[in-house]
C-alpha cells in the first residue's frame, strides 16, 4: 500500500483507487464542521466513514442515530430529550442524542428514513444550532458536526416530496459516495485478512475459495463479505478454509461458475445452425461472432454485471466496454 493512501485514515481498508481517494477526503474534511452527506449502497461502510471523518480531528462523543428507528410518539424525546412531566411516564429529565452529541458528531445513518415532522426539526437544528427539548419552553444551544448516510436516492425522494428540498440542500454541501465491493474487488483480500484478525482466527483461504470471493457480486457488500468470513470460521473443516464452508449464495455462485466454460460452449453449439456464416458450405462461425455470443452469454449469466463478466471472460472492464461498443451491445 503506497503511503499517500494508507497514512489519512488507517481504520479504512483498501488500496483501490476508490479508497485512497475518500482517504485523501477525509482527511480535508476533518478541517471542516461542514454537513457531510455519505451516499452508497447498504453495507458499504458508511459508519465506518463517518467515524473516520469524527477521528480525523476528534473532539467530542460520536453518535450514531438510526433515522430508522425514530418511529412512534417517543422519537422527538429520542432525538432532543425531555423534562420531568413532559408526557405521561416521563418521571426524570431525560438528555436526548442531540445533546450527547454536543461538541462531537452526530451521525444520522439512514437519513432518508426519517418522518417528515422530523425533518423539519433537524433542519432547525442546523440552521439555528438549538433545539427545545419536549416539554421545555426553552431552548438549547448545541456545536455539533452532522454527518448523514443513505442508500436512498435522495434526489429522486425530494421530487417524490418524501424528503425535504431545503434540508438536502443544508445536508448536501460535502457529499461522498461510497463503491460498492463489487466495483472494488482488488481490496477483497486485505478485508479478509482483517476480519481474520479481528476474529484471531489463524486461518487463510484456500486459491480457489478466495477466487470466489473475487468473483461474486456482493449484493451485501462489506457487512455480507465480514458475515461470510465469520460464518466460515465458525463452520470451518480445518487451518485452510475451503469452499466447503462458504455460506450457500456463494455455493451456489461456486456451482455456476464451473458450470461457465460447458454452458458457453454449449449455447455456442446450439446457435451454430442459426448464425450467419461466411462460407455457406464450411459451417465456420467467424472469431468475431463467436467473440460477441461469448459477451452475450456472459452479461445473460452475471445478470448485467459487467465487472463480473470481464472477470469471468478474461479481459479488463475497458475491452469489455470497447467490445460492446463494437458489437453493439450496448442502448
Amino acid at each position: 500500500m503506497n503511503s499517500s493512501c494508507a497514512d489519512a485514515s488507517p481504520g479504512l481498508v483498501g488500496e483501490s483507487p476508490q479508497i485512497c481517494q475518500i482517504r485523501r477526503n477525509i482527511e480535508k474534511l476533518g478541517r471542516s464542521k461542514s454537513p457531510v452527506l455519505l451516499l452508497g449502497e447498504s453495507g458499504t461502510g458508511k459508519e465506518v466513514i463517518a467515524r473516520a471523518i469524527h477521528n480525523a480531528n476528534p473532539s467530542g462523543n460520536f453518535v450514531p442515530i438510526d433515522c430508522g428507528s425514530l418511529v412512534g410518539p417517543l422519537m422527538e424525546s429520542e432525538l432532543f430529550g425531555h423534562t420531568r412531566g413532559a408526557f405521561t411516564g416521563a418521571a426524570e429529565a431525560k438528555r436526548g442524542l442531540i445533546e450527547l452529541a454536543d461538541g462531537g458528531t452526530a451521525f444520522f445513518d439512514e437519513i432518508g428514513d426519517l418522518p417528515l415532522e422530523m425533518q423539519v426539526k433537524l433542519l432547525r437544528l442546523l440552521q439555528e444550532r438549538e433545539f427545545r427539548p419536549v416539554g421545555s419552553l426553552a431552548t438549547k444551544k448545541v456545536e455539533i458536526r452532522v454527518v448523514a448516510a443513505t442508500h436512498r436516492d435522495l434526489v429522486r425522494e425530494v421530487e417524490h416530496k418524501n424528503f425535504r428540498q431545503d434540508l438536502f440542500y443544508r445536508l448536501n454541501v460535502v457529499s461522498l459516495r461510497l463503491p460498492p465491493l463489487r466495483d472494488r474487488r482488488e481490496d477483497i483480500p486485505l478485508l479478509v485478512e482483517q476480519f481474520l484478525q479481528r476474529l484471531g482466527a489463524p486461518h487463510k483461504l484456500t486459491q480457489e475459495a478466495m477466487e470466489t470471493l473475487m468473483s461474486y457480486h456482493w449484493p451485501g457488500n462489506v457487512r455480507e463479505l465480514q458475515n461470510c468470513i465469520e460464518r466460515m470460521v465458525a463452520m470451518n473443516s480445518g487451518p485452510l478454509l475451503q469452499t466447503a464452508d462458504l455460506p450457500s449464495a456463494l455455493q451456489t455462485h461456486l456451482e455456476a461458475r464451473r458450470s461457465l466454460p460447458a454452458s458457453a460452449a454449449v449455447a455456442g453449439a446450439g446457435c451454430a445452425a442459426t448464425l450467419p456464416q461466411r462460407t455457406p458450405q464450411s459451417g465456420i462461425i467467424p472469431l468475431t461472432e463467436m467473440e460477441k455470443q461469448a459477451i452475450q452469454h456472459a452479461l445473460e449469466y452475471t445478470k448485467g454485471d459487467r465487472v463480473m463478466a470481464a472477470y469471468l471472460l478474461g479481459i479488463g472492464r475497458t475491452t469489455l466496454y470497447r467490445k460492446l461498443r463494437e458489437y453493439r451491445l450496448v442502448s
